[in-house]
């Protein structure tokens, strides 16, 4: 599978890459985030943003975002972004996230963008997974906002604490 991935990528447009590798990568590990469909609305070393639809996918009985799927975007969002770094590093490391907090500040009534902005913590701890070989934990913050319906106001908070290892 990841040779296929790789291998595949180097056919596609850049600019598409990203997008291919989130689809490829939620289809044969997390089909749940597959479903989801989420699109990479931005991926940079210091920030990404992820984005979920809402439709009948994705949304609760209230015509809001299902709780569940604001969860999985927040996962998406700090994950993306940490195996983006992990792959600039050039040594496998092992990621997880060991827990998961959540503020839900509104509902989230629209297509919502999941925002990490700590691309240089993951960084950093990247570097220390590589020095001392010990899984490291670090807590890394997203936050999600309907831009249609509330503008830059967070609708929710989260708090994931991201686990790595050097393999």
């Amino acid at each position: 599978m990841k040779n296929f991935v790789t291998n595949a990528a180097h056919l596609i447009p850049e600019k598409f890459r990203d997008q291919f590798f989130i689809n490829a990568w939620s289809f044969f590990n997390v089909p749940l985030l597959f479903w989801l469909r989420p699109k990479i609305v931005e991926l940079k070393n210091d920030k990404t943003i992820v984005s979920i639809p809402l439709n009948k996918r994705s949304k609760n009985h209230l015509n809001s975002m299902y709780f569940g799927a604001l969860a999985a975007g927040a996962d998406c969002a700090g994950g993306i972004l940490a195996m983006k770094l992990i792959k600039e590093s050039g040594v496998d490391v092992s990621l997880a996230f060991k827990d998961f907090k959540a503020d839900f500040l509104k509902r989230a009534e629209g297509d919502t963008h999941f925002i990490c902005e700590e691309g240089s913590e993951i960084r950093e701890l990247i570097q220390q997974v590589l020095k001392s070989g010990e899984r490291i934990n670090k807590p890394v913050s997203v936050y999600a906002v309907c831009p249609t319906v509330t503008g830059d106001e967070p609708v929710a908070k989260f708090e994931l604490t991201l686990s790595l290892k050097k393999k």
